[in-house]
């Protein structure tokens, strides 16, 4: 059941395809925070990719594998228990989900030489576990899409 997923989300032909639907996530998640802090994160990444064009599909592609790699486990199971929506599998266990991706996330950056990535890193991280919760919902629509094409 791992293999399907993989194959679904890191197959060459079909790798392309999962980056866009996965950067839009992204943008669409942005999008959606209101508030002052919402504010301040549309704002940075806003300038980011602006300063940095390709930065948020290269980052996606990058950290997809490990990605990956953290969900296998949820989606073995929720191939176990008869599939479905893997969203609402994903939002059922929004703090384990939510670990298993920010696991990635925290060891690249402990892994990072760039002190600057890191303070960022750092000052981001303490809200990160909220906005991935919020986003498992549209990551479970992106990863069903995918495996079952």
């Amino acid at each position: 059941m791992a293999d399907i997923l993989k194959a679904a989300l890191l197959d060459d032909a079909k790798r392309p395809a999962v980056i866009a639907d996965l950067t839009a996530l992204v943008d669409a998640e942005v999008a959606g925070k209101g508030g002052v802090s919402g504010a301040v994160i549309k704002t940075g990444y806003a300038a980011v990719k602006k300063i940095r064009p390709g930065f948020v599909p290269h980052a996606v592609g990058s950290l997809l594998p490990g990605f990956v790699d953290a969900l296998d486990p949820l989606w073995a199971e929720h191939c176990s228990a008869g599939g479905g929506d893997f969203s609402a599998f994903l939002a059922a266990r929004p703090d384990r989900s939510a670990d298993a991706l920010l696991g990635v996330t925290d060891a690249r950056a402990k892994a990072s030489s760039r002190e600057s990535l890191k303070k960022l890193y750092d000052k981001l991280r303490p809200n990160a576990k909220k906005n991935v919760i919020e986003a498992l919902p549209r990551l479970g629509k992106v990863i069903d899409k995918h495996a079952a094409s």
